[in-house]
């Protein structure tokens, strides 16, 4: 598994001042994506444990508010063991820290049994559709996508909106 690029300090993809991760690789390739760059799988830098050690020492300032792991697409099977392995350590090392991923894969088709979910607060999902976008929105970049709270979700047995 890659990824693409570890923002430090980020404001634009969930709520505060966040460190992102952004994968490496993805499928869907969505019609003007914004992040194209991330599309291919042999691109970017290899994701190790030293990778996971770095970012989990990035989100130790109390200021973090939490991270973001983006892509790319982190749940496509090239990256979603990577995924699940940096979303465990950072909620056991983090648990008052909130953790949000954006996937084009959907939650309640694609991903609610995925052992990920057990360690995500919000998850975006759903495919970026050039069509309806709307600039408007918050925290996604098309009126299809969802702003999902996992927890609840999973807890409750039912899709959950992030308030």
């Amino acid at each position: 598994m890659r990824y693409n690029l570890i923002r430090k300090m980020d404001i634009s993809n969930g709520p505060g001042v966040r460190v992102s991760v952004f994968m490496q690789g993805c499928s869907f390739h969505c019609e003007n994506c914004f992040n194209k760059n991330t599309w291919a799988f042999e691109l970017g830098k290899e994701f190790t444990q030293a990778t996971i050690d770095e970012i989990l020492e990035l989100c130790e300032p109390h200021y973090i508010k939490g991270l973001s792991i983006l892509g790319g697409e982190p749940m496509h099977p090239k990256n979603i063991e990577g995924t699940t392995k940096l979303a465990k350590a950072f909620k056991e090392k983090f648990p008052d820290k909130n953790l949000w991923v954006w996937s084009g894969y959907e939650f309640d088709k694609d991903l609610k049994d995925k052992e990920v979910m057990k360690y995500i607060d919000v998850l975006v999902d759903g495919r970026y559709i050039d069509c309806l976008h709307d600039f408007r929105l918050k925290w996604k970049g098309s009126s299809n996508q969802r702003v999902i709270d996992v927890q609840k979700s999973l807890r409750d047995n039912k899709l959950v909106l992030a308030a």
